[in-house]
């Protein structure tokens, strides 16, 4: 069954929509992904992949109809486990991205 969960942009505070299954189990937002995480499309596979990459205002996932938000990505990161542990999240340096 699925729910619609809200999430706050890290940069604006933009509140986006996303109906998801209730068993995916939330790691963090943030404004870079985290390394080694693989993300989907707001609008794609997001039970493939370890988390979703949000575009504030732009994927059509903001829950407020007025609000415009800022047009960045965000992440949201599930939390991923490797031989039965969490896998320990380490945020990609803003220095080292090469795409927004």
């Amino acid at each position: 069954m699925s729910y619609p969960v809200t999430y706050h942009c890290p940069r604006c505070g933009a509140i986006v929509e996303l109906e998801r299954e209730g068993y995916l189990a939330d790691k963090s937002v943030t404004p870079y992904p985290l390394e080694g995480w693989t993300y989907a499309d707001a609008d794609g596979d997001i039970e493939a992949a370890d988390g979703v990459r949000f575009v504030c205002g732009a994927d059509g996932t903001l829950r407020d109809d007025d609000a415009t938000g800022c047009g960045d990505p965000f992440y949201l990161s599930y939390v991923r486990f490797e031989d039965g542990e969490a896998v320990e999240a380490v945020p990609e340096s803003e220095y080292v991205r090469l795409d927004p």
